[in-house]
């Protein structure tokens, strides 16, 4: 069986001729006449009642010939995802991210530049709240958020992928006395003086846990994390942040940090989460990007 007697008796089937088809398919009217043969012999089945009006498919050919419409569909897919895999690759990608597991996807980025250098990236750092709007009002093709649970609530139309699971943890110094420890109770956490990353998910995380546990000491919140790597390194503050953006620190600031576990009894597991619109399809340069993104995170 090849592929080419598949295209001959759908195109016969279409046209309900043998003549027809062979013209649209330029090729011999012969050539028609023997591959389908060919494969009726091979399959031991007639395909076509043929007659001086035309060629009509038998009720088995009928089966045959939707099977066959199906593979050659799927071989379609399959050469167009090819193509989109081309190192001629060309297209736009506008993608956000909230700023602190950048580093988690940056190979990706990097790596999806260099294979399809003609491809054009923008990558920018905003909040939830604004990459949500952006994705919303296609400003972008896709946000990477933190997913909680007054987004699922609040934003039809749009599609929410998680992608990879995290906690909040506690940073610490390593001079200070907790940090033998490796958890720290909400009561313990009340008596230290918190440094914030200005980011939303921290700041709904933050409500929920005052309401739960009563008021704490802010110093600040800031963008600036050299500011919050200083409070904290010299003990004055502790700092609060997803497990994940501590990760791949430099050498010399593991060696002066702590990691702790927030010991609650309520599960406080988030998602970095991929977010598209439902209206709008993606494009060979997206899809290409969230299957080399979803490998990445996948071996981390």
């Amino acid at each position: 069986m090849h592929l080419e007697q598949l295209e001959f008796i759908v195109e016969v089937a279409k046209t309900g001729s043998l003549t027809a088809a062979a013209q649209n398919l330029h090729v011999t009217l012969s050539a028609v006449s023997q591959s389908i043969s060919n494969l009726e012999a091979e399959l031991k089945i007639s395909l076509f009642t043929r007659s001086r009006s035309g060629a009509a498919p038998t009720a088995e050919g009928k089966v045959i010939i939707h099977k066959a419409v199906e593979v050659l569909d799927k071989l379609k897919e399959l050469r167009e995802e090819a193509n989109g895999y081309s190192n001629t690759q060309s297209g736009e990608l506008r993608l956000a991210t909230i700023p602190g597991p950048l580093f988690l996807y940056l190979d990706t980025i990097l790596g999806l530049k260099k294979q399809y250098p003609n491809i054009q990236m923008e990558i920018m750092e905003k909040g939830t709240l604004e990459i949500i709007d952006d994705v919303r009002h296609n400003k972008i093709d896709m946000g990477l958020i933190i997913l909680y649970e007054p987004y699922l609530e609040k934003h039809s139309g749009l599609v929410f992928e998680p992608l990879l699971e995290g906690k909040v943890v506690v940073c610490i110094s390593r001079k200070s006395p907790l940090a033998l420890h490796t958890s720290i109770s909400p009561e313990e956490l009340k008596k230290q003086p918190l440094v914030l990353y200005n980011d939303d998910y921290l700041k709904w995380f933050m409500e929920q846990f005052q309401e739960r546990y009563g008021d704490m000491t802010i110093l600040f919140s800031t963008n600036n994390k050299d500011a919050i790597r200083r409070a904290t390194e010299d003990g004055t503050a502790v700092t609060i942040g997803l497990d994940y953006s501590f990760k791949n620190q430099p050498e010399y600031l593991k060696e002066e940090f702590v990691i702790l576990d927030l010991n609650t009894p309520v599960h406080n597991s988030i998602h970095l989460s991929l977010v598209t619109s439902k209206e709008k399809k993606l494009s060979n340069t997206a899809k290409i990007f969230i299957n080399n993104l979803r490998h990445t995170l996948h071996l981390s």
